[in-house]
């Protein structure tokens, strides 16, 4: 039995860069967190920055090559203040989107037990 790295079941770099877009646009769209990713539409440069660190997570945390280069998810959030409500949009949105493309139950699943592995990371900091 051949075991597929996360990266792959992801669709390797072009599926990564595919959701990562998906993911920031439907954050952009929802009512309940969309004030927070809005302002990144009048920062073009800093909303790629923002994607690049977002595909080089899950590529690097995925099994794929390469490093990560980003701040931690504790730095990244820190002083956000983000509210539960607000963390579980966001999961929404991620596992919206994965549906969307089509991703397996059992890699969604996965998805969803790192996300929540960072909850203390992202949330009230």
């Amino acid at each position: 039995m051949t075991t597929t790295s996360l990266y792959e079941r992801l669709g390797g770099e072009r599926g990564i860069a595919s959701l990562v877009d998906d993911i920031v646009e439907a954050h952009m769209q929802n009512p309940k967190i969309q004030a927070r990713f809005l302002p990144y539409r009048d920062d073009l440069e800093y909303l790629e920055t923002v994607k690049g660190h977002l595909r080089q997570f899950l590529t690097f945390g995925g099994g794929g090559p390469g490093e990560y280069h980003g701040k931690s998810m504790l730095e990244a959030h820190r002083g956000m203040n983000i509210s539960e409500a607000e963390y579980m949009a966001a999961i929404d949105d991620i596992l919206a989107v994965l549906d969307r493309h089509e991703i397996d139950p059992q890699t969604r699943q996965e998805m969803l037990g790192i996300a929540y592995s960072l909850k203390d990371e992202i949330m009230h900091v």
